[in-house]
């Protein structure tokens, strides 16, 4: 039997998988998506909340994100697609000078990588969100053109697309081994076979690191667990998603926002972290932070929570994405280390992708891959999580 032969194999069918599959066709090339879940997006993409920003601390995060953003924002249009799309903003509350000082400081970088992005002050982000607590609010920034989708129409499309345009998929598969001969990538070795290729995209999430060794490699990536929830439909009365950075006993930060459809969707950023593959739910997630989302709007107050869930972030040690090539083994590729935010990050890291496999990088690029490289130091600190 012959094996087949592919430009790219692409570890991973989620939020980084998908978008790389579908820019990596459109290209003109023959990419193969192997996953261990049944259908696309079952990983941890099925667990993101669905937010999309561009209002991070660092350039390379916002250059992708805004990349990102294009492709939500138009993808509809372009495509047909309703993936649930809504440029509702996002906007980073401030009560105390703490938050106050970080979120004015951003600003310059945010601003001065092009972002739609300004501080409001007390009575001006109340004209926003006007349902906010107003007792001790300093004020806060807003950018309009953030906005939301949902994670599961959107990996649907993405498969959808990249399938016509060539792509393969193989489900219910696992990436046994990676090929290589005289240091270099020549294919994949799975539980059901083995493709030829000269580059392999290593996109598995919080199981990167375990992919890497596969190939004789290692990344610093460790996963670690946040929980999510969902409120019963009700009528739009918020436009951005709210992110209160205040620390409190057991959580960094908070945010929530309403979905398209009518639901109120909530995340917390658990302190301590919780690191490990545990997705249970768990009995402290609920009280912590509704207590804590009353307190900012007090009209949540008798609204009924549907449900709630845990999904994995598969973390570097700074925060930061660990995007490149490995130097050990040509024609390896990483995208892993997305922190939780690999779903808003994917579209633009999967055009990012696509140049490098081309040999077709620009300026930005460049400079993106060196800030993201996995042979960095990891000694920075992402200040917006």
């Amino acid at each position: 039997m012959t094996t087949k032969v592919y430009d790219v194999v692409i570890i991973g069918a989620g939020s980084v998988g998908l978008p790389t599959a579908f820019f990596l066709a459109q290209a003109g090339l023959k990419p193969m998506v192997v996953d261990q879940f049944a259908s696309p997006g079952q990983g941890s993409n099925k667990a993101a909340i669905g937010g999309i920003r561009a209002t991070h601390s660092a350039p390379s995060k916002i250059r992708l994100c805004l990349h990102s953003l294009d492709v939500f924002s138009t993808w509809q249009e372009t495509f047909g697609d309703d993936i649930e799309w809504y440029k509702g903003g996002y906007s980073f509350v401030a009560y105390r000078e703490r938050e106050e000082r970080i979120l004015k400081d951003l600003l310059k970088i945010q601003q001065a990588y092009g972002l739609n992005i300004n501080w409001l002050d007390r009575e001006a982000l109340l004209d926003v969100i006007p349902d906010l607590n107003p007792d001790g609010l300093i004020g806060g920034t807003y950018s309009p053109e953030d906005g939301s989708a949902s994670p599961l129409l959107s990996a649907h499309a993405f498969y959808t697309r990249a399938r016509e345009l060539g792509a393969e998929f193989r489900f219910r598969e696992r990436v046994t081994g990676i090929i290589r001969r005289r240091g270099k990538v020549v294919g994949v070795r799975t539980d059901k076979g083995g493709y030829a290729t000269g580059t392999v995209i290593n996109a598995a999430g919080p199981w990167a690191r375990a992919a890497a060794r596969m190939a004789g490699l290692d990344v610093l990536v460790t996963p670690d667990s946040h929980e999510a929830g969902v409120t019963e439909p009700v009528a739009r009365f918020l436009q951005p998603m709210v992110v209160d950075i205040r620390p409190a006993e057991g959580s960094r930060n908070y945010y929530f926002y309403q979905h398209g459809p009518g639901p109120i969707i909530f995340c917390i950023t658990p302190e301590p972290p919780i690191v490990g593959t545990d997705r249970r739910e768990t009995l402290s997630f609920l009280p912590m932070i509704a207590r804590r989302m009353v307190d900012l709007m007090p009209k949540l107050c008798n609204i009924k929570v549907r449900r709630t869930w845990r999904g994995l972030y598969p973390m570097s040690p700074d925060g930061f994405p660990i995007v490149g090539h490995a130097s050990e083994l040509e024609g390896y590729i990483y995208a892993v280390g997305m922190c939780g935010q690999g779903y808003m990050l994917g579209p633009g890291v999967g055009q990012l992708l696509s140049h490098m496999v081309q040999d077709n990088l620009t300026p930005e690029d460049e400079e993106i891959l060196e800030e993201l490289s996995p042979y960095r130091e990891f000694g920075g600190e992402e200040k917006l999580k």
